[in-house]
């Protein structure tokens, strides 16, 4: 009997550090206001490569969706808008599809005439990353590759005062104040 109840409690332990464990995440430094945004390099939908590394310099929206996401579908139109107001101003629009194969990616952008990068995590890897997992998810980065603002949901992109956030980042605008950056 002392055996059992022993064993019982030696079992319970060792699940509450397993439990713990994943509740740490491995270790890994949220992604948030601040931070270095995590490197990736991911196949565009036409299958050229594109790293974040190469858009150092530019304001990059960071844009975490799927096609079977109605709050992303309904905020692509906006998106589209934001970035063809900027674009020319140095400011890139990374729209990762998570999890999916690029012909239904492929229909979604051409039923929405999209024209911004659509990047495919097909294996969700950069998600995780990311720890991204509720869709749309956003994250406005700075010419220095740190994130000012993580967006979590849809977002009206082509209202003022989105326009004029990005806006005041291309021009300079200290995207957060205080600490430098940690490195991922």
């Amino acid at each position: 009997m002392e055996r059992a109840r022993l064993a019982i409690a030696g079992a319970l332990l060792l699940a509450a550090g397993a439990a713990l464990l994943l509740l740490r995440g491995g270790g890994a430094d949220p992604v948030e206001r601040g931070s270095a945004a995590p490197g990736f390099a991911l196949p565009r939908l036409d299958g050229a490569p594109l790293s974040l590394a190469e858009l150092r310099g530019r304001v990059v929206l960071v844009n975490f969706w799927a096609t079977w996401c109605k709050p992303c579908e309904d905020e692509m139109p906006a998106m589209e808008r934001l970035y063809r107001t900027h674009r020319d101003a140095g400011f890139e629009l990374l729209a990762i599809s998570v999890g999916e194969a690029p012909e239904p990616v492929r229909t979604f952008r051409d039923r929405l005439g999209l024209s911004f990068p659509i990047l495919l995590d097909t294996d969700k890897s950069v998600a995780q990353a990311w720890q991204t997992f509720r869709y749309p998810e956003s994250y406005l980065l700075d010419q220095r590759g740190v994130v000012v603002e993580r967006y979590v949901g849809p977002r009206p992109w082509d209202r003022e005062d989105y326009l004029a956030r990005v806006g005041r980042l291309l021009e300079g605008e200290a995207g957060v104040d205080g600490p430098p950056a940690r490195s991922p």
